[in-house]
């Protein structure tokens, strides 16, 4: 059998379980969130993609995360990078996205933790604002995703969707514990 007749999930994750796998990518996004938050300049933290659907097996954790002009981006990349590198121990990754408060798409926390020009960067203007890789022309998230995401877990937790269970259990449980935060529903 090639790795071509074999599904992407099973050749990513082998026998790991969807309770391992997701189980583990929603721990690691709550270290991530309980740690960006406390990073001056972050305004709102949200989650995308197939981690706040019922998918078995996502592929990886989306986070969504909107700062202000003085962010410290530095403090950001790295617990991006701590983030990255955990979910890359169940043959995962986590994908952390930038915005501006007004929702404008801004790009991607870059991965390498020194800014300088490199040939495997895509960024348009890489090291013009250090640790933002405005790859625009690989990732580009439309308006209304980064204007209203589907889940927002910094400074309140907005759910625009259904919850799946265990992202209310491991993660949203956990932030309601860990400081108070009003949940609503809209």
């Amino acid at each position: 059998m090639t790795r071509n007749e074999v599904p992407h999930d099973k050749w990513q994750y082998g026998d790991r379980t969807t309770v391992e796998v997701r189980g583990t990518l929603l721990r690691l996004t709550l270290e991530f969130v309980l740690a960006a938050r406390q990073i001056p300049g972050v305004a709102r933290i949200a989650m995308l993609g197939s981690l706040v659907t019922a998918k078995s097996r996502p592929k990886d954790a989306d986070v969504l995360v909107t700062i202000t002009g003085d962010a410290a981006l530095e403090a950001l990349a790295h617990a991006a990078r701590r983030f990255q590198g955990r979910a890359q121990g169940i043959n995962s990754t986590a994908d952390v996205f930038l915005t501006d408060t007004s929702g404008r798409y801004l790009g991607r926390v870059c991965h390498f933790r020194e800014c300088r020009p490199r040939v495997r960067c895509h960024a348009r203007h890489c090291g013009a604002r250090p640790h933002l890789a405005d790859d625009l022309d690989v990732v580009f998230l439309n308006d209304t995703l980064t204007v209203t995401p589907p889940l927002v877990l910094h400074p309140t937790v907005v759910a625009r969707i259904h919850v799946p269970p265990d992202v209310d259990t491991l993660l949203l449980a956990a932030l309601r514990r860990a400081a108070p935060i009003a949940v609503t529903e809209a």
